[in-house]
C-alpha cells in the first residue's frame, strides 16, 4: 500500500466523522437556541387508517421525538438513547399516569368543543391540539437562558387559544374560544402556573434534556474517534507488514 493511498484511506474514514464531530462543537462553542415541547393530539373518534390513533402525545427535543404516548399502548415510552438511560422507572409511571389524565381531558373537552361549534351531530371526526414547550438560548458559561414559551390549543386545523406568557392572559383566537379565555384569566394561580412553568420549570428540563443529549452525543464521538485511531493502526500495520513481506507476496502469488 502507498503512502498516497494510505492517506487517502485515513482521510475518508475521518472525513465520515466530520458531520457528527462538528454537530459537537457546534454546539459546544458557539450560543445556539434550543427547544422543548409536547405536544398532545386528539380525535372525537377513532379513525380506521394505520398508525392514526385517538389520542398521540409525544415530547420534540429540538424537533426530535424524545418520547412517546398513545391510546392505544397506554404507556409513554422514550425515543432516544439518552431518555432509557438516564431517566429512572418512576419517571416513565408518571409520564403514564400524567398522559392517561390529559387523554381523558381531552375526551371530555373535544365534546364540549363540538357542542359549542354545533357540531354535535357531525359524522366527522374532529380534532384538538395542544402544544406547550419553550425555547432557550445558551450563555457563555453554557447555561440556558429563557426566550420565548408557547402553550396554544388548535382545534380542526386552526387557532383556537393561546397564552401571552409576557402579559399573564389567554388570548382568544376565534369567538368560540371568548368563553374559555374568560374563565381561564378568572383563575390567576392558573395563569401564575402557566408562566412559571414555561419560563423555569420546563427550561429546567431543556437544560436536563440537552445536557444529557450532548454527553451521548460526546460519546459516540470518543467511540468514532477510537475506531478511527484503531483503523489507522490496522492501516500502518497493515502497509508494514505488505512492505516488509512484500517480496515473498509476488512470489507465492505469481506462483
Amino acid at each position: 500500500m502507498s503512502v498516497v493511498h494510505l492517506l487517502l484511506t485515513i482521510f475518508s474514514l475521518i472525513s465520515q466523522r466530520l458531520p457528527l464531530l462538528s454537530v459537537y462543537r457546534y454546539h459546544l462553542t458557539y450560543s445556539v437556541t434550543h427547544s422543548l415541547h409536547y405536544i398532545y393530539t386528539a380525535l372525537s373518534k377513532p379513525v380506521s387508517l394505520p398508525g392514526i390513533h385517538q389520542f398521540t402525545a409525544m415530547g420534540l427535543l429540538d424537533g426530535r421525538m424524545i418520547d412517546y404516548f398513545d391510546s392505544e399502548n397506554q404507556v409513554t415510552v422514550p425515543r432516544q438513547e439518552w431518555m432509557r438511560e438516564r431517566l429512572p422507572a418512576d419517571y416513565w409511571d408518571r409520564g403514564t399516569q400524567s398522559r392517561k389524565s390529559k387523554q381523558q381531558w381531552f375526551k371530555v373537552n373535544i365534546g364540549i368543543l363540538m357542542e359549542r361549534m354545533g357540531q354535535s351531530d357531525s359524522a366527522n371526526p374532529h380534532v384538538l391540539q395542544w402544544m406547550v414547550g419553550c425555547e432557550g438560548k445558551t450563555n457563555s458559561d453554557g447555561t440556558l437562558r429563557f426566550v420565548r414559551g408557547v402553550h396554544m390549543y388548535n382545534y380542526d386545523g386552526d387557532d383556537f387559544l393561546s397564552f401571552d406568557a409576557k402579559n399573564g392572559v389567554w388570548v382568544a383566537q376565534t369567538p368560540e374560544a371568548q368563553p374559555t379565555k374568560r374563565k381561564w384569566d378568572e383563575v390567576k394561580v392558573l395563569n401564575d402556573y402557566t408562566k412559571g412553568y414555561l419560563e423555569n420549570e420546563c427550561i429546567d428540563w431543556l437544560s436536563k434534556f440537552v445536557n444529557y443529549d450532548q454527553q451521548q452525543l460526546k460519546k459516540k464521538c470518543m467511540y468514532d474517534m477510537k475506531k478511527v485511531v484503531l483503523s489507522i493502526n490496522e492501516l500502518y500495520v497493515t502497509s508494514f507488514v505488505w512492505q516488509k513481506y512484500a517480496h515473498t507476496f509476488n512470489q507465492i502469488f505469481l506462483q
